[in-house]
Protein backbone atom coordinates (compact mmCIF):
# COMPACT_ATOMS: atom_id res chain seq x y z
CA UNK A 1 0.00 0.00 0.00
CA UNK A 2 1.41 3.83 -0.54
CA UNK A 3 2.22 5.88 1.83
CA UNK A 4 -0.22 8.89 2.78
CA UNK A 5 0.71 12.66 3.44
CA UNK A 6 -2.19 14.61 4.41
CA UNK A 7 -1.63 18.44 3.96
CA UNK A 8 -4.13 20.30 6.13
CA UNK A 9 -5.30 23.56 6.19
CA UNK A 10 -2.77 24.99 3.61
CA UNK A 11 -3.68 28.43 1.35
CA UNK A 12 -3.58 26.14 -2.36
CA UNK A 13 -2.44 27.45 -5.93
CA UNK A 14 -3.36 25.19 -8.26
CA UNK A 15 -1.74 27.68 -9.91
CA UNK A 16 -5.05 29.31 -9.40
CA UNK A 17 -6.55 30.16 -5.48
CA UNK A 18 -8.51 26.98 -4.01
CA UNK A 19 -8.97 28.50 -0.88
CA UNK A 20 -7.77 26.73 2.59
CA UNK A 21 -7.95 23.42 1.60
CA UNK A 22 -6.48 19.79 2.27
CA UNK A 23 -4.49 17.84 0.06
CA UNK A 24 -4.12 13.77 0.26
CA UNK A 25 -1.37 12.18 -1.67
CA UNK A 26 -0.95 8.47 -2.04
CA UNK A 27 3.00 7.05 -3.32
CA UNK A 28 3.54 9.67 -5.41
CA UNK A 29 0.28 11.51 -6.81
CA UNK A 30 -2.32 14.00 -5.78
CA UNK A 31 -5.33 11.47 -4.78
CA UNK A 32 -7.72 14.22 -3.60
CA UNK A 33 -7.80 17.92 -2.29
CA UNK A 34 -10.82 19.51 -0.47
CA UNK A 35 -11.99 20.91 3.11
CA UNK A 36 -11.78 19.06 6.07
CA UNK A 37 -10.21 15.87 4.25
CA UNK A 38 -11.02 12.71 6.65
CA UNK A 39 -9.25 9.06 6.02
CA UNK A 40 -9.68 5.86 7.90
CA UNK A 41 -6.14 3.79 8.84
CA UNK A 42 -2.79 4.63 9.41
CA UNK A 43 -1.30 8.14 7.79
CA UNK A 44 1.85 7.71 7.29
CA UNK A 45 2.10 11.84 7.89
CA UNK A 46 0.22 14.62 8.66
CA UNK A 47 0.87 18.03 8.54
CA UNK A 48 -0.78 21.19 9.40
CA UNK A 49 -0.23 23.77 6.89
CA UNK A 50 -2.00 26.51 8.65
CA UNK A 51 -0.91 29.89 7.55
CA UNK A 52 1.51 28.49 4.49
CA UNK A 53 1.24 28.23 0.93
CA UNK A 54 1.22 25.28 -0.54
CA UNK A 55 2.25 25.63 -4.62
CA UNK A 56 3.22 23.09 -7.70
CA UNK A 57 7.13 22.52 -7.44
CA UNK A 58 9.26 24.96 -9.69
CA UNK A 59 9.63 23.40 -13.57
CA UNK A 60 12.74 24.47 -15.10
CA UNK A 61 13.28 24.38 -18.63
CA UNK A 62 16.88 25.01 -18.95
CA UNK A 63 19.70 23.56 -16.36
CA UNK A 64 22.89 22.22 -17.70
CA UNK A 65 23.52 19.21 -15.35
CA UNK A 66 26.54 18.48 -16.20
CA UNK A 67 28.34 21.97 -16.28
CA UNK A 68 28.74 24.32 -18.75
CA UNK A 69 31.09 27.39 -20.00
CA UNK A 70 34.42 26.42 -21.07
CA UNK A 71 34.17 29.84 -23.57
CA UNK A 72 37.30 31.09 -21.92
CA UNK A 73 39.61 27.50 -21.90
CA UNK A 74 39.27 24.30 -19.61
CA UNK A 75 39.44 25.96 -16.67
CA UNK A 76 36.29 27.65 -17.47
CA UNK A 77 34.75 24.85 -17.26
CA UNK A 78 31.35 25.25 -14.76
CA UNK A 79 30.77 22.49 -12.96
CA UNK A 80 27.97 19.97 -12.73
CA UNK A 81 24.72 20.45 -10.49
CA UNK A 82 23.51 18.96 -7.34
CA UNK A 83 20.46 17.70 -5.67
CA UNK A 84 20.19 20.59 -3.18
CA UNK A 85 20.92 23.12 -5.59
CA UNK A 86 17.38 22.62 -6.98
CA UNK A 87 15.64 21.16 -4.25
CA UNK A 88 16.54 23.57 -1.96
CA UNK A 89 14.97 26.29 -3.82
CA UNK A 90 11.77 24.35 -4.76
CA UNK A 91 12.82 23.32 -8.31
CA UNK A 92 11.36 19.41 -8.33
CA UNK A 93 11.53 18.92 -12.48
CA UNK A 94 14.25 20.44 -15.30
CA UNK A 95 15.53 19.86 -18.43
CA UNK A 96 19.18 19.17 -19.15
CA UNK A 97 20.81 20.52 -22.16
CA UNK A 98 23.88 21.17 -23.58
CA UNK A 99 25.25 24.45 -25.08
CA UNK A 100 28.57 25.58 -26.30
CA UNK A 101 31.02 22.44 -25.39
CA UNK A 102 29.46 19.25 -27.38
CA UNK A 103 32.76 17.67 -27.06
CA UNK A 104 33.92 17.39 -23.42
CA UNK A 105 30.59 17.69 -22.67
CA UNK A 106 28.14 14.70 -24.30
CA UNK A 107 24.65 13.31 -24.18
CA UNK A 108 25.71 10.15 -22.96
CA UNK A 109 27.19 11.91 -19.72
CA UNK A 110 23.96 13.99 -19.30
CA UNK A 111 21.63 11.26 -19.72
CA UNK A 112 23.39 9.21 -17.07
CA UNK A 113 24.03 12.43 -14.67
CA UNK A 114 19.65 13.06 -15.28
CA UNK A 115 19.36 9.44 -14.49
CA UNK A 116 21.19 9.83 -11.23
CA UNK A 117 19.13 12.72 -10.16
CA UNK A 118 16.19 11.13 -10.69
CA UNK A 119 17.06 8.65 -8.89
CA UNK A 120 18.02 11.27 -5.79
CA UNK A 121 14.66 12.14 -6.19
CA UNK A 122 14.05 14.72 -8.86
CA UNK A 123 12.43 14.91 -12.20
CA UNK A 124 15.14 15.51 -15.22
CA UNK A 125 14.00 15.41 -18.93
CA UNK A 126 16.67 16.47 -21.91
CA UNK A 127 16.97 17.79 -24.90
CA UNK A 128 19.36 16.27 -27.53
CA UNK A 129 21.82 18.24 -29.56
CA UNK A 130 23.31 21.23 -28.50
CA UNK A 131 24.21 24.43 -30.05
CA UNK A 132 25.78 22.81 -33.30
CA UNK A 133 24.58 21.81 -36.54
CA UNK A 134 24.80 19.00 -37.88
CA UNK A 135 23.23 18.05 -34.61
CA UNK A 136 24.64 15.24 -32.76
CA UNK A 137 22.49 12.75 -31.28
CA UNK A 138 22.52 9.80 -29.22
CA UNK A 139 20.51 7.36 -32.00
CA UNK A 140 21.74 8.71 -35.20
CA UNK A 141 18.87 11.20 -35.23
CA UNK A 142 16.73 13.86 -33.52
CA UNK A 143 13.11 11.51 -33.79
CA UNK A 144 15.28 8.42 -33.05
CA UNK A 145 16.20 9.94 -29.85
CA UNK A 146 12.77 11.58 -28.82
CA UNK A 147 11.17 8.17 -29.86
CA UNK A 148 13.64 5.48 -28.07
CA UNK A 149 14.49 7.66 -25.11
CA UNK A 150 12.43 8.31 -22.54
CA UNK A 151 14.29 11.54 -21.11
CA UNK A 152 14.20 12.96 -24.19
CA UNK A 153 11.72 15.32 -25.00
CA UNK A 154 12.81 18.14 -27.81
CA UNK A 155 16.35 19.11 -29.04
CA UNK A 156 18.29 22.08 -27.76
CA UNK A 157 19.88 24.88 -27.12
CA UNK A 158 20.33 25.08 -30.94
CA UNK A 159 21.95 28.30 -31.50
CA UNK A 160 20.88 31.37 -33.86
CA UNK A 161 22.26 35.05 -33.90
CA UNK A 162 25.22 34.18 -31.95
CA UNK A 163 28.83 33.54 -33.25
CA UNK A 164 29.43 30.79 -31.00
CA UNK A 165 26.24 28.94 -32.81
CA UNK A 166 27.24 27.12 -36.46
CA UNK A 167 25.23 29.82 -38.67
CA UNK A 168 22.46 27.33 -39.57
CA UNK A 169 20.38 28.32 -42.89
CA UNK A 170 16.61 28.70 -42.92
CA UNK A 171 16.66 25.11 -44.71
CA UNK A 172 18.95 23.69 -42.13
CA UNK A 173 16.47 25.39 -39.22
CA UNK A 174 13.47 23.94 -40.86
CA UNK A 175 15.11 20.17 -41.08
CA UNK A 176 15.71 20.23 -37.17
CA UNK A 177 12.73 21.58 -36.29
CA UNK A 178 10.88 19.02 -38.37
CA UNK A 179 12.64 16.21 -37.04
CA UNK A 180 11.79 17.34 -33.95
CA UNK A 181 8.09 17.97 -34.79
CA UNK A 182 7.58 13.72 -36.15
CA UNK A 183 9.50 12.53 -33.06
CA UNK A 184 7.46 13.99 -30.63
CA UNK A 185 4.54 13.09 -32.74
CA UNK A 186 5.88 9.51 -32.29
CA UNK A 187 6.60 9.37 -28.99
CA UNK A 188 3.93 11.81 -27.87
CA UNK A 189 6.27 14.27 -26.72
CA UNK A 190 6.21 18.43 -27.12
CA UNK A 191 9.24 17.57 -29.53
CA UNK A 192 10.06 21.63 -29.21
CA UNK A 193 13.24 23.37 -30.27
CA UNK A 194 14.92 24.95 -27.52
CA UNK A 195 16.54 27.66 -28.90
CA UNK A 196 19.84 29.64 -27.79
CA UNK A 197 19.02 33.23 -29.07
CA UNK A 198 22.14 35.06 -29.09
CA UNK A 199 22.70 39.01 -29.36
CA UNK A 200 23.25 38.93 -33.25
CA UNK A 201 21.52 40.77 -35.51
CA UNK A 202 19.61 38.27 -36.38
CA UNK A 203 17.24 38.02 -33.32
CA UNK A 204 14.43 35.61 -34.30
CA UNK A 205 13.99 36.18 -37.61
CA UNK A 206 15.28 33.13 -38.92
CA UNK A 207 12.34 31.21 -36.69
CA UNK A 208 9.56 33.22 -38.60
CA UNK A 209 11.42 33.00 -41.71
CA UNK A 210 11.19 28.89 -40.77
CA UNK A 211 7.23 29.53 -39.92
CA UNK A 212 6.81 31.13 -43.05
CA UNK A 213 8.81 29.94 -46.08
CA UNK A 214 7.96 25.70 -44.82
CA UNK A 215 5.19 24.11 -43.10
CA UNK A 216 6.21 23.72 -39.54
CA UNK A 217 4.49 26.18 -37.28
CA UNK A 218 5.54 28.83 -35.57
CA UNK A 219 5.02 27.60 -31.99
CA UNK A 220 7.35 25.00 -32.97
CA UNK A 221 9.95 26.61 -31.47
CA UNK A 222 10.60 27.95 -27.75
CA UNK A 223 13.36 30.52 -27.82
CA UNK A 224 14.96 31.51 -24.31
CA UNK A 225 17.29 34.12 -23.14
CA UNK A 226 14.30 36.90 -24.68
CA UNK A 227 15.69 39.24 -22.01
CA UNK A 228 19.22 39.84 -23.31
CA UNK A 229 18.40 43.18 -24.80
CA UNK A 230 15.49 45.65 -24.94
CA UNK A 231 15.65 44.92 -28.97
CA UNK A 232 15.31 41.41 -28.86
CA UNK A 233 12.83 41.54 -26.15
CA UNK A 234 10.58 44.07 -28.25
CA UNK A 235 11.06 40.55 -30.67
CA UNK A 236 9.83 38.40 -28.44
CA UNK A 237 6.28 40.16 -27.96
CA UNK A 238 5.52 39.81 -31.29
CA UNK A 239 6.81 36.42 -31.26
CA UNK A 240 4.23 35.35 -28.28
CA UNK A 241 1.41 37.57 -29.70
CA UNK A 242 1.65 35.01 -32.93
CA UNK A 243 0.67 32.20 -30.59
CA UNK A 244 4.29 31.26 -29.25
CA UNK A 245 5.92 31.20 -25.92
CA UNK A 246 8.96 32.79 -24.95
CA UNK A 247 11.08 32.14 -22.20
CA UNK A 248 13.73 34.64 -20.32
CA UNK A 249 16.65 33.80 -18.06
CA UNK A 250 16.68 34.63 -14.41
CA UNK A 251 20.60 33.98 -14.05
CA UNK A 252 22.10 37.20 -14.45
CA UNK A 253 25.25 39.15 -13.14
CA UNK A 254 25.82 43.17 -13.05
CA UNK A 255 27.61 43.22 -16.40
CA UNK A 256 25.07 41.30 -18.45
CA UNK A 257 22.76 43.93 -16.98
CA UNK A 258 25.04 46.80 -17.50
CA UNK A 259 25.40 45.40 -21.02
CA UNK A 260 21.77 45.92 -21.99
CA UNK A 261 19.95 43.01 -20.09
CA UNK A 262 16.88 43.71 -19.17
CA UNK A 263 15.81 42.43 -15.88
CA UNK A 264 13.57 39.48 -15.43
CA UNK A 265 10.86 41.24 -13.43
CA UNK A 266 10.62 44.52 -15.69
CA UNK A 267 11.04 42.09 -18.72
CA UNK A 268 7.26 40.23 -17.27
CA UNK A 269 6.26 43.42 -16.84
CA UNK A 270 6.26 45.04 -20.14
CA UNK A 271 5.35 42.02 -21.44
CA UNK A 272 2.33 42.14 -20.05
CA UNK A 273 1.86 46.24 -20.37
CA UNK A 274 2.29 45.06 -24.42
CA UNK A 275 -0.37 42.43 -24.16
CA UNK A 276 1.38 39.50 -23.88
CA UNK A 277 -0.96 36.78 -22.36
CA UNK A 278 0.78 35.38 -19.32
CA UNK A 279 0.44 31.84 -20.47
CA UNK A 280 3.05 32.85 -23.52
CA UNK A 281 6.19 33.58 -20.98
CA UNK A 282 7.86 31.64 -19.07
CA UNK A 283 11.29 31.62 -16.78
CA UNK A 284 14.09 29.26 -16.56
CA UNK A 285 17.82 29.53 -14.50
CA UNK A 286 19.98 28.43 -17.14
CA UNK A 287 21.46 26.80 -14.07
CA UNK A 288 25.36 26.12 -14.53
CA UNK A 289 25.59 27.50 -17.54
CA UNK A 290 28.45 29.77 -17.54
CA UNK A 291 27.75 33.77 -17.66
CA UNK A 292 30.38 34.86 -20.26
CA UNK A 293 31.50 38.26 -20.89
CA UNK A 294 32.70 39.34 -24.10
CA UNK A 295 34.52 42.66 -25.34
CA UNK A 296 33.53 44.27 -29.29
CA UNK A 297 35.76 41.76 -30.70
CA UNK A 298 34.29 38.77 -29.45
CA UNK A 299 36.51 37.93 -26.49
CA UNK A 300 35.88 36.32 -22.98
CA UNK A 301 36.75 39.23 -20.34
CA UNK A 302 34.76 37.39 -17.71
CA UNK A 303 32.85 34.56 -16.57
CA UNK A 304 30.43 33.78 -13.80
CA UNK A 305 27.80 30.69 -13.16
CA UNK A 306 24.60 30.71 -13.84
CA UNK A 307 21.64 29.33 -10.63
CA UNK A 308 18.94 27.53 -10.53
CA UNK A 309 17.95 29.29 -7.14
CA UNK A 310 17.65 32.49 -9.31
CA UNK A 311 14.25 30.85 -10.75
CA UNK A 312 12.88 31.08 -7.04
CA UNK A 313 14.11 34.46 -6.11
CA UNK A 314 12.65 35.72 -9.39
CA UNK A 315 9.34 34.32 -8.53
CA UNK A 316 9.93 36.14 -4.93
CA UNK A 317 10.73 39.48 -6.58
CA UNK A 318 7.40 39.12 -9.26
CA UNK A 319 5.43 38.49 -6.12
CA UNK A 320 6.67 41.46 -4.30
CA UNK A 321 6.58 43.64 -7.38
CA UNK A 322 2.98 43.03 -7.11
CA UNK A 323 2.40 40.36 -10.15
CA UNK A 324 -0.67 38.07 -8.81
CA UNK A 325 0.95 34.85 -6.72
CA UNK A 326 -1.27 32.38 -9.44
CA UNK A 327 0.43 34.27 -12.04
CA UNK A 328 4.23 34.01 -10.80
CA UNK A 329 3.54 30.49 -10.35
CA UNK A 330 2.66 30.12 -13.88
CA UNK A 331 5.67 31.24 -14.90
CA UNK A 332 7.80 29.14 -12.97
CA UNK A 333 5.90 26.06 -13.31
CA UNK A 334 2.74 25.68 -14.95
CA UNK A 335 3.54 27.28 -18.31
CA UNK A 336 7.05 25.56 -18.69
CA UNK A 337 5.01 21.92 -18.18
CA UNK A 338 2.16 23.13 -20.60
CA UNK A 339 4.65 23.88 -23.34
CA UNK A 340 6.75 20.74 -23.27
CA UNK A 341 3.66 18.69 -22.50
CA UNK A 342 4.72 17.39 -19.12
CA UNK A 343 0.69 16.22 -18.41
CA UNK A 344 1.57 15.03 -14.79
CA UNK A 345 3.68 18.53 -13.78
CA UNK A 346 3.12 22.53 -12.70
CA UNK A 347 -0.48 22.01 -11.19
CA UNK A 348 -1.96 20.69 -8.21
CA UNK A 349 -5.29 18.49 -9.04
CA UNK A 350 -6.39 15.26 -8.33
CA UNK A 351 -4.53 12.30 -10.50
CA UNK A 352 -1.16 14.81 -10.95
CA UNK A 353 2.34 14.41 -9.43
CA UNK A 354 2.63 15.15 -5.75
CA UNK A 355 5.58 17.78 -6.62
CA UNK A 356 4.46 20.62 -3.91
CA UNK A 357 6.46 23.57 -2.21
CA UNK A 358 5.22 24.51 1.21
CA UNK A 359 5.81 28.53 1.32
CA UNK A 360 5.51 30.75 4.74
CA UNK A 361 3.72 33.84 4.57
CA UNK A 362 7.01 35.27 3.73
CA UNK A 363 7.60 32.94 0.37
CA UNK A 364 10.59 30.82 2.39
CA UNK A 365 10.45 27.57 1.92
CA UNK A 366 9.35 25.14 4.47
CA UNK A 367 9.08 21.74 2.95
CA UNK A 368 9.51 19.93 -0.57
CA UNK A 369 8.23 17.10 -2.17
CA UNK A 370 9.04 15.18 -5.32
CA UNK A 371 6.56 13.07 -6.40
CA UNK A 372 5.70 12.46 -2.77
CA UNK A 373 9.26 11.96 -1.46
CA UNK A 374 10.15 14.52 1.01
CA UNK A 375 13.14 16.73 -0.17
CA UNK A 376 13.01 19.22 2.13
CA UNK A 377 11.70 19.35 5.84
CA UNK A 378 11.44 22.96 7.93
CA UNK A 379 13.82 24.96 5.60
CA UNK A 380 16.59 21.86 5.42
CA UNK A 381 17.32 19.22 2.88
CA UNK A 382 15.81 15.44 4.30
CA UNK A 383 17.83 14.14 1.12
CA UNK A 384 21.75 15.19 -0.68
CA UNK A 385 23.12 13.81 -3.40
CA UNK A 386 24.84 11.04 -3.33
CA UNK A 387 28.62 13.24 -3.25
CA UNK A 388 27.16 16.20 -1.79
CA UNK A 389 29.61 17.43 1.14
CA UNK A 390 27.15 18.10 3.98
Amino acid sequence: MASLLLIKNADVYSPEPLGCVDVLVAGSTIIAIGKDLAISGNVHHTLDAQGKLLIPGLVDPLVHITGGGGEGGYHTRTRAMELTDASCYGVTTLVAALGTDAISRTLEDMLAKAKGLEHEGLNVFCYTGSYAYPVVTLTGSISRDLMLIDNMIGIGEIAISDHRGSQLTTTELARVASEARVGGMLSNKAGKVFVHVGDGKGGLQPLHQVASETDIPLQQFYPTHINRSQALLEQGFTFAKAGGVIDFTTSTNQACLDSGEVAVVDAVFQALDAGVSINNISLSSDGHASLPVFNELGQLTGLEMGRIASLYETFCELVQANLPLSDAIKLVSTNAARNLQLKHKGQLAVGLDADLVLLDAKLTIDSVWSRGQALVRGGEPTRYGQFEIR
